[in-house]
């Protein structure tokens, strides 16, 4: 290995910050060479099969040829153009494939650039929309504990303010209105009285709440729980019953992760405001969109501003466009139902056994996502190392090991992902405690 790999490594650690870690002792960052279906190809030689899919964002694989091929076609037109008084087909295209996918209703589409600034958006819709009815006192947000919904300054103040990272900032967001977590499983039996102190929020609130913001069957990075349906369910009905709007981040479980093309679909239900990003490129290029009804936008649109106020300089970049159109195009035209049915058996035959090893207090699964929550907090630099080690890209967080790999992934490559997992829960070193 050449001094050039460790000094590019060297300068990365001193000059580059990367996500969630500290500058003073950083956790170690590995080269990446190259990437190819679902492998990673590190600098120093190693091939890892993905288990990630890049933050939950890579779903048919890297450089996959028919994405390169619309980014080439699309970059010897008009690789970007303000989206201020100019509109392109890519973005056109996609507008109208999402508005018949998603749940009915959302037929209004704003474009941004990343997932938490489509949640900015979707704050700022609500907002906006009751103070166009002269009604500023709806000015507060309801959610849910142990949710997560980015890291920008309104998406902080609906994560959990305890566990979603953000506590440091807590003197500076806006004061949200957190109801409990929902505690009944996915696949356990309903129980109605979980809705009690969601009724007394609702009733004690409604007057000052613009909206209730979730993630739809699966909270995320706040600790990949999948709830019941008849939750989101009985929220909708709320909301409708007291007049609070309902935004659906699906950020990440929208596109099929879930076995649903959209989790919102598990309750049969379609929100006010959705949130959508990470796998809309298919992993390729940044891109979110928030979609509201018509009534909403309209009510903005004839308000006390006459627009929405906003306006990202790369919104609705055409080349991120051309990718989501043929990254969904790709989803759709084959039977991903059945992909991500094949993924979710053999992860329930192979990563729930899991549980019975001491160091795993739960697993779970549902659609391409695989869960093991341990007992103690786990060491990300050391679990991290064993991972590579065992020719596999897992990226660990507090008590959670999970996967979500692209749903091009074959059964002997899922196997193999299981079982690193598997040998790491059996190794001390890579917990703390």
């Amino acid at each position: 290995m050449s001094n050039n790999y460790t000094e590019k490594l060297e300068f990365d650690r001193q000059h580059i910050w990367h996500p969630y870690t500290s500058m003073s002792t950083p956790l170690p960052s590995y080269l990446v060479k190259s990437a190819q279906g679902v492998y990673i190809n590190l600098a120093s030689g190693e091939s890892l099969i993905d288990g990630m899919s890049s933050w939950w964002s890579v779903l048919h694989g890297y450089n996959h040829p028919t994405l390169n091929d619309a980014l080439t076609s699309q970059i010897s037109q008009v690789s970007h153009v303000m989206f201020g008084g100019l509109t392109h087909d890519p973005a056109i295209k996609l507008a109208q494939t999402l508005i018949d996918i998603t749940p009915n209703g959302l037929d209004r589409i704003f474009f941004s650039d990343s997932g938490s600034v489509s949640v900015e958006v979707a704050i700022k819709m609500a907002l906006q929309y009751w103070q166009s009815q002269e009604k500023a006192g709806k000015h507060k947000l309801m959610t849910v504990r142990n949710g997560y919904h980015g890291d920008t300054f309104a998406a902080m103040s609906v994560c959990d303010p305890v566990t979603g990272m953000h506590q440091i900032f807590d003197n500076v967001l806006m004061k949200s209105i957190f109801a409990p977590a929902p505690q009944t499983a996915i696949d356990e039996t309903w129980h109605e009285q979980e809705l009690e102190t969601l009724n007394t929020l609702f009733k004690n609130h409604h007057h000052e709440v613009a909206a209730f913001i979730i993630e739809p069957i699966v909270q995320g990075t706040g600790g990949m729980r999948f709830y019941h349906p008849q939750y989101l369910k009985a929220l909708r009905a709320l909301c409708d019953q007291y007049d609070v709007l309902l935004i659906a981040d699906e950020i990440a479980t929208g596109l099929g992760r879930t076995g649903k093309l959209f989790a919102c679909e598990w309750a049969e239900i379609s929100p006010d405001i959705m949130c959508l990003g990470k796998t809309l490129t298919g992993g390729y290029l940044t891109l979110a969109a928030t979609l509201c009804r018509s009534d909403i936008a309209t009510t903005i649109s004839e308000g006390e501003a006459s627009c929405f106020m906003h306006g990202p300089t790369y919104m609705a970049n055409p080349l991120a466009c051309s990718v989501a159109n043929a990254s969904i195009d790709l989803l759709l035209k084959q039977d991903w139902q059945m992909v991500v049915g094949k993924i979710s058996e053999q992860l329930s035959q192979e990563l729930l056994p899991l549980k019975v090893i001491d160091k795993v207090a739960n697993t779970r699964v549902l659609g391409s996502i695989g869960v093991v929550e341990t007992t103690h907090v786990v060491n990300v630099a050391q679990i991290q190392k064993r991972f590579v080690e065992l020719g596999v890209w897992i990226r660990p967080f507090g008590k959670l090991i999970y996967i979500m790999p692209p749903l091009i992934i074959k059964p002997e490559e899922i196997s193999k992902l299981v079982n690193a997992i598997k040998t790491v829960l059996t190794e001390p070193e890579c917990f703390n405690g």
